[in-house]
């Protein structure tokens, strides 16, 4: 989307806002012993109540595809995204790594978020690491949604400090605009060349979301015909931020 009015802008700001208070309330709840359900339910009553609309529930990119049966998606340990937690069966377990991805849309404008945490006790130093490094990878990223740059200078910015953790990622998943839709162009890659792809103009509104993993970043669709697991087992995080490009720099729209 590029969006060309104020009201847009205040009603895309709000919806940014009222998702990141969702998501750091579901994320408060991440606990050992959680059922994935039990997330999806809180989703729900989260947007119910403001009047707002779930993004993903029943959601579907093209005709005949399957509608996406679930408000949230909750990827634990070795999926990387697109987990239903209405279906998964997921529970969670003392030092899981989970990700939380969620999307509303406010006054008919869509912004899209995920965030990544450890379960109860931090085991794994390599796990830590990772998150960690996602997060570097997010802020990297978003540092080059400037007027004039391009989704491929987002991409290199991603791709350096995966490099420099030495972190696998995929290359058939990534960010995208968004807005008036879920998902829209343009593709945001978290690899590229500075210089190549799309150019950012002013008022253009894209998730920028860094997907990472211990392994080889190699990827299969489980049997669910949603999440999408590595091939090795490793490891995983994810972390996403919806942005508006401005004259003025980046602009973090999923935020309280």
């Amino acid at each position: 989307m590029i969006v060309r009015n104020q009201e847009d802008i205040d009603a895309l700001r709000e919806g940014g806002r009222r998702l990141a208070r969702h998501l750091r309330i579901l994320s408060e709840m991440v606990a050992p012993g959680v059922m994935g359900h039990e997330l999806e339910k809180k989703a729900h009553e989260l947007v119910k109540a403001d009047g707002d609309t779930l993004a993903f529930y029943h959601h579907t990119d093209r005709k005949g595809d399957k509608p996406y049966p679930s408000g949230l998606c909750l990827s634990v340990n070795d999926v990387i995204v697109h987990s239903p937690a209405s279906d998964n069966g997921a529970i969670i377990h003392d030092g899981d790594v989970v990700c939380l991805d969620f999307g509303i849309k406010h006054k008919g404008l869509f912004t899209d978020h995920a965030v990544t945490i450890i379960a109860g006790t931090k085991r794994d130093p390599h796990d830590e690491e990772l998150v960690r490094g996602t997060y570097e990878a997010l802020a990297a990223g978003i540092a080059q949604a400037r007027v004039g740059n391009t989704t491929g200078d987002i991409g290199y910015a991603v791709q350096k400090i995966a490099d420099k953790y030495h972190f696998g990622y995929p290359k058939n998943l990534s960010g995208h605009g968004v807005g008036l839709k879920v998902h829209e162009e343009p593709h945001v890659p978290n690899f590229g060349e500075k210089g190549r792809g799309t150019k950012l103009v002013e008022g253009l509104v894209i998730a920028i979301e860094p997907m990472m993993t211990l392994g080889g970043g190699e990827l299969f669709i489980d049997k669910d015909g949603h999440s999408y697991r590595t091939k090795d087992g490793s490891r995983t995080a994810h972390a996403e931020h919806t942005v508006l490009v401005t004259y003025d720099g980046p602009e973090i729209l999923t935020k309280e």
